[in-house]
This record gives structure tokens, C-alpha cells and sequence, in this order.
């Protein structure tokens, strides 16, 4: 039987795949102008996000008193593959800082009908959401599949 810790990446992934998928139907039911299966949607991807972060919350927490690392290496000994995967991962953690706040007053802003307010918003907070939560699934994969060594511990 797998233990949390070996399972919350795989749960954290599909968290963040959900969402990615949420904010896009999310972009899609607004531009056909339906605007109530819009606002459950966001509310929706929203929830995940929160779900997401606190199974991340948990996983370094409980990775920490297992094993004493805070974070799974990177196997890939390879220049450029690093190069790659730090980019990614340097961007996801800076972004990913950012989205509760820029998807709190926006989420604000549309809930209380304040439409200017809240298209501004969102103009910066779906690309870089969406970002956040696509990138979140390029780490898992080349972290735990794509270039997962069978020499490095969890």
C-alpha cells in the first residue's frame, strides 16, 4: 500500500489538471455569454485550487518528517534538461505565489457585479492561473516520470 507520500503528487497533478481545464470551459461559457455556468465554473476551479494547496501544504510537510527533505531532486544530470526544468520551475513558484491574491479580487470583483473591475482582473489572473496550473503538471511529469531516476529517494 502507498503512503501520503507517495501518493499526494499524483493527487496534486490531477488537482492542477483539473484546474487547468476548469479555467478553460471557465473562458469558454463566458465568451458564448453564459454567465451563471461561468461563475460555477470559476467557483468550482477555485475550490480545486485551495484543495490543490493544501494536499501541497501537507505533502512537503509530511515529505519533510519522513525523509527530512523538503522537495524530491531532480534526477536529470543533463545541462539543458536542468536548465529546462528549473526555468519551468522557477516561473511556476513565482506565478504560483501570486494566483490566490490575483483569483481572490477577482472571483471579488464578479461577485459582487463589479464587470469592468472584474474583466480587469481577470485579464491578468486567467493567463497567469492557467499558467500556473499547466506548468504545475510539467514539473510533476518530469519530476516523477519523464526523468525520474530509480536511484533518487522520494
Amino acid at each position: 500500500m502507498e503512503t501520503a507520500v507517495e501518493v499526494l503528487p499524483h493527487a496534486n497533478a490531477t488537482l492542477n489538471a483539473i484546474a487547468a481545464l476548469l479555467l478553460v470551459r471557465g473562458y469558454w461559457l463566458i465568451k458564448r455569454g453564459r454567465e451563471r455556468a461561468h461563475i460555477r465554473t470559476m467557483l468550482s476551479c477555485f475550490a480545486v485550487s485551495v484543495l490543490f494547496l493544501g494536499c501541497y501544504l501537507v505533502y512537503h510537510q509530511l515529505l519533510f518528517s519522513v525523509t527530512g527533505q523538503r522537495g524530491k531532486p531532480f534526477a536529470s544530470q543533463v545541462l539543458l534538461i536542468r536548465l529546462v526544468y528549473f526555468g519551468i520551475l522557477i516561473s511556476h513558484v513565482v506565478l504560483a505565489v501570486m494566483v490566490p491574491f490575483l483569483a481572490g479580487i477577482t472571483i471579488y470583483h464578479g461577485l459582487r457585479d463589479r464587470r469592468g473591475s472584474h474583466r480587469r482582473w481577470a485579464r491578468w489572473t486567467f493567463p497567469i492561473w492557467l499558467y500556473v496550473s499547466i506548468t504545475g503538471v510539467v514539473v510533476y511529469l518530469m519530476l516523477y516520470h519523464l526523468f525520474a531516476g530509480s536511484h533518487v529517494p522520494l
